[in-house]
């Protein structure tokens, strides 16, 4: 059996549309051609003129390269070809200009997935929720909203103590969660996010929109004790209707939330939790 990898473009879109993957409303049909070009790449690996598997990766921040969008053809499957094309990927997204960092995201059920992430040298760096909320007013209490913060120089000292400074993960995109470095927190992003900071000056939390199909209000809070903090449910609130009016449109709240933190969430929340996301990153 003859084989081949290159990189796949726009007009390959009736060889991936050929493929046997099993998936249903593959989201990836509406969107091949965003993924074959910009800062995405797509590749595929050929078995006797066939597209047997397919991958790619996408650059965030000039310097991350997250690995994804794996579709393998079911007529071709237990021959590795997988791991084989995904090892080709993760070399070519080490080899872009400006990467530094390359790994991936996959829900943590996703066992096929995950099994070549592994042989291709990742390793998993953190486990999380990615907890959505349609509504989050049956626990907000009417207490006093939070400040919101215009200084850029306040902005830049709260990502630092509580990202930067402790190497932690940061939420950047839903789905997409990135060890944290300056380039993640610059002046155009600064600008388009919303802080927030309590009255005592120890909190402080940001809000970003996002769409996924549905619009959310993704909130990376940094601590892991939100019950806790008077108002910050009201703020979020508040934040999530201030973005739907902008919208007209509906939008739902999310949080990245390590498995170890759920515990910080009150016992009357709305969010789902039966999503669960293993981020991986590789070594050069």
């Amino acid at each position: 059996m003859s084989e081949k990898i290159r990189r796949l473009t726009s007009e390959d879109y009736e060889l991936f549309a050929a493929m046997d993957t099993g998936i249903e409303d593959d989201y990836i049909n509406l969107f091949f051609e965003r993924f074959a070009g910009g800062t995405n790449r797509l590749y595929g690996l050929f078995a006797d003129g066939k597209l047997a598997s397919m991958g790619g990766y996408s650059i965030f921040a000039g310097r991350y390269a997250m690995l994804g969008r794996l579709r393998s053809d079911r007529r071709f499957q237990r021959k590795s070809f997988a791991t084989e094309l995904m090892t080709h990927v993760k070399n070519e997204a080490f080899s872009a200009e400006g990467v530094r960092w390359v790994g991936g995201n996959t829900e943590e059920g996703n066992l096929p997935a995950r099994r070549v992430l592994e042989k291709i040298g990742c390793k998993p760096k953190l486990t999380q929720y990615a907890a959505t909320a349609k509504e989050v007013e049956a626990i907000e209490s009417g207490e006093e909203v939070w400040q919101e913060i215009h200084s850029t120089g306040r902005k830049k000292s709260w990502l630092e103590k509580t990202y930067l400074a402790k190497s932690k993960v940061f939420p950047f995109q839903c789905y997409y969660p990135f060890p944290a470095s300056e380039a993640l927190f610059n002046e155009n992003t600064l600008k388009d996010w919303t802080f927030y900071e309590n009255k005592a000056g120890d909190r402080f939390f940001l809000t970003k929109h996002d769409q996924k199909r549905t619009h959310y209000l993704h909130v990376a809070y940094p601590w892991n004790d939100a019950r806790d903090q008077k108002g910050f449910w009201q703020t979020v609130y508040k934040a999530k209707q201030n973005l739907e009016d902008e919208l007209g449109e509906e939008a739902h709240v999310w949080m990245d939330i390590p498995k170890e933190e759920i515990t910080g969430l009150p016992a009357n929340h709305p969010f789902q939790l039966n999503s669960v996301w293993v981020l991986y990153e590789a070594e050069k």
